[in-house]
């Protein structure tokens, strides 16, 4: 399996996951531009510490699976792990608090208790 194969899987859990927790939640999702930001911002620190740890010799990948892009020293398949984060998370996070909301509302409509008697 090359490594383009196995990202493509990553990415596919991630948009197909994504998808279903947003129409599970039925909310209004995360910003798409903040998503854009947090994709920007992930795939330049990917590309400055895979750098950074390929040229220092923490590790190194077989050439024959890889595509043979790069930026930097960074295959363009390690790119795919940030998309997948940045795609799901929000997704995640949204279905959390959209379940939370639900449980705060039932909880408010309990009758309140009367107060003890000595």
């Amino acid at each position: 399996m090359t490594y383009v194969a196995l990202s493509a899987c990553f990415l596919g859990i991630a948009v197909l996951g994504g998808i279903g927790l947003a129409l599970a939640s039925r909310r209004r999702g995360p910003r798409p531009i903040a998503v854009l930001l947090t994709v920007i911002v992930l795939f330049l620190l990917t590309a400055v510490f895979d750098t950074a740890m390929i040229a220092s010799g923490l590790f190194h990948y077989a050439q024959d699976p890889l595509l043979g892009l790069r930026i930097g020293l960074a295959p363009i398949e390690d790119f795919a792990y940030p998309l997948a984060g940045a795609l799901l998370l929000p997704a995640v996070w949204t279905a959390m608090r959209a379940r939370r909301r639900t449980h705060d509302r039932r909880h408010d409509r309990r009758p309140v208790a009367e107060e003890e008697r000595p």
